[in-house]
């Protein structure tokens, strides 16, 4: 099985463009979330039923291809919001794919420990108002890290990203200050910083900044050997991002369009700044001159994805589905139609 590797949205766009028409071969087209890419390479790479591009250029361009009809498949970390949902010709299922932790990760020159962190003050970082790695609420929050007298200087996300909803999802639960100026979103007005593009972006820029941070998915972090921080949970235990602890706090009630917030656990164990990724199609599948044998193997690839793939899960450091979950996504993908009747 060979996996096509990330191509530019221009070019992407370009390729895809025949999805539409004709579909030239059986390539699975796919594009979105840069938080899930590195599971999805490794579980296609595994899947022999048909070949799979997916193209990690963010949640953001992932929607705008699905709403386009130029991909198979979008992938994001947060749900249609209202204003995405009103541009689709049509119902979007979401389907939940894995759960994994967002980490804030950071550049203090002489500093290798796991730093512990409030929400609060992560916020407040992000708004600008703590400015300084020694200040009073880093310090006392790390007794014994000598901690150096350096700027502080954020990083974000600069284009449409759901690792920025997640991220922001949780600031606006726990800083009403954040909540009232700034709010979730994919794409947000950042208060302070200095924007970069994708994951690789936003950690290249903080591995080249002395007294940078930024956030970016656990397993980027890890295969990149970057420091990332302990986040205060609701229960005030700073907690470390572990498969287990992300996956305390994905073990929630899953409605039936599974369209579920778990940043900020109510699990005393829990790391609170996680997510569910969701692939995102179309209800009805005939649409485009698409085939029915075409969209029937895009619904084996995403039936595959939910259950044998998830034994890529934890090597990777992404949690698996839970079995609440995965039977909700059984559902969703059996409600997946071609000309009004059931594809699988």
């Amino acid at each position: 099985m060979k996996v096509i590797k990330s191509l530019t949205l221009a070019v992407a766009v370009l390729a895809a463009s025949t999805l539409s028409v004709k579909a030239q071969d059986n390539t699975l087209l796919g594009a979105g979330s840069t938080f899930v890419y590195p599971l999805f390479s490794k579980i296609f790479s595994k899947y022999t039923a048909s070949k799979v591009n997916y193209q990690s250029i963010g949640s953001g361009g992932g929607i705008l291809q699905l709403t386009n009809k130029t991909v198979d498949f979008g992938d994001s970390d947060a749900p249609l919001n209202a204003d995405q949902t009103a541009k689709m010709s049509a119902p979007v299922l979401h389907i939940p794919m894995t759960s994994g932790a967002v980490v804030v990760t950071y550049n203090i020159p002489g500093v290798t420990a796991h730093l512990n962190l409030s929400g609060k003050d992560l916020a407040d970082i992000f708004l600008g108002k703590i400015t300084n790695w020694n200040s009073p609420e880093v310090k006392d929050a790390n007794p014994g890290v000598k901690i150096p007298d350096m700027p502080i200087v954020v990083i974000h996300r600069s284009d449409g990203s759901g690792t920025s909803f997640i991220f922001t999802d949780f600031l606006t639960k726990v800083n009403p200050d954040w909540a009232s100026k700034v709010g979730k979103a994919s794409a947000v007005n950042w208060p302070a910083g200095l924007g970069a593009k994708g994951s690789e972006g936003v950690a290249g820029l903080v591995k080249q900044t002395p007294g940078g941070i930024t956030y970016v998915e656990l397993a980027y972090a890890k295969q990149n050997n970057m420091t990332f921080a302990n986040i205060q949970n609701k229960s005030g235990k700073y907690i470390a991002p572990t498969i287990e602890a992300t996956t305390l706090a994905s073990n929630v009630t899953i409605p039936d369009d599974s369209k579920v917030s778990i940043t900020n656990t109510d699990n005393p164990k829990g790391y609170p700044i996680a997510s569910f990724t969701w692939a995102l199609i179309y209800k009805e599948q005939n649409y485009g001159g698409r085939s029915k044998a075409r969209a029937t193997e895009l619904l084996k690839l995403l039936w595959y994805n939910v259950h044998q793939g998830q034994a890529e899960c934890a090597p990777l450091n992404y949690a698996p589905l839970s079995k609440s979950a995965v039977k909700a996504a059984e559902k969703i993908l059996k409600s997946a139609t071609y000309d009004g009747k059931a594809i699988l």
